[in-house]
């Protein structure tokens, strides 16, 4: 089914300029991480999760900086950011700052918000940029965010923009957040995500909006497995 890698894959151990990636962009809740998780599974390809490096740096901040709005703090944070990404062989991740285990930290609404503000500052994108594209290796990389095809990786082999109703993205986050055991509020995270999609679509850097190129692909109603099959058959037609 996937004969191509194959060939991609060889050429790429001969040459970095080739490696494959996969640019997978959308906003919060469209199931760009899920599908992103699975898809580099199924390929065999390393896996970049953008959206953690920004939380990461808004985590930090906590301690590091006066506010999100020191600049000159945060960028300091992104290029020096202690971190480390591991996952065990049942697949389960866990996420290290500066030593400590910060995975559940990570997801929370608060630190999403504070990614989100931090994602603003073109010093701190800058700073993340580099580390970014560091992880493009053989035999190919799926690049989950929200600028990967737009800004990150404009040569990506395959772009695609996953999409849902916010709605339907606020309800998925309900319950993610009640299966961990939280107290949240439906119509705050309703408001959370309008608010995010908002601030991240009119940001003069980046803006959180499809490359002109991606595949368009609206999740709403449909399973995980629907599309992650739909990905993985457009991988196919490459």
């Amino acid at each position: 089914m996937f004969g191509w890698l194959n060939k991609n894959r060889g050429a790429a151990l001969a040459g970095q300029d080739i490696i494959p990636v996969i640019a997978i962009d959308g906003p919060s809740g469209s199931g760009k991480g899920t599908i992103s998780r699975r898809v580099a599974r199924t390929l065999g390809y390393h896996l970049l999760d953008s959206g953690a490096l920004y939380r990461l740096v808004a985590l930090a901040a906590e301690d590091a900086c006066s506010s999100l709005q020191n600049t000159e703090c945060l960028q300091d944070l992104a290029r020096k950011l202690d971190v480390r990404f591991e996952a065990s062989d049942t697949g389960k991740e866990r996420v290290w700052l500066g030593g400590q285990d910060v995975t559940e930290r990570l997801r929370t609404e608060e630190t999403g918000a504070g990614a989100s503000i931090v994602a603003q500052i073109p010093a701190v994108r800058e700073a993340l940029l580099d580390r970014q594209k560091e992880f493009r290796k053989p035999p190919g990389l799926v690049a989950d965010g929200r600028d990967m095809g737009s800004q990150v990786f404009p040569d990506a082999t395959l772009k695609i923009y996953l999409t849902a109703s916010a709605e339907e993205r606020a309800k998925r986050r309900y319950k993610q957040l009640k299966d961990k055991g939280l107290d949240v509020s439906l119509a705050a995270l309703s408001r959370d995500i309008e608010n995010r999609d908002r601030r991240d679509s009119e940001r003069t850097l980046a803006p959180l909006k499809p490359a002109m190129d991606a595949r368009l692909l609206d999740t709403t109603g449909q399973s995980i497995e629907a599309v992650t099959k739909t990905v993985l058959d457009w991988v196919a037609e490459l």
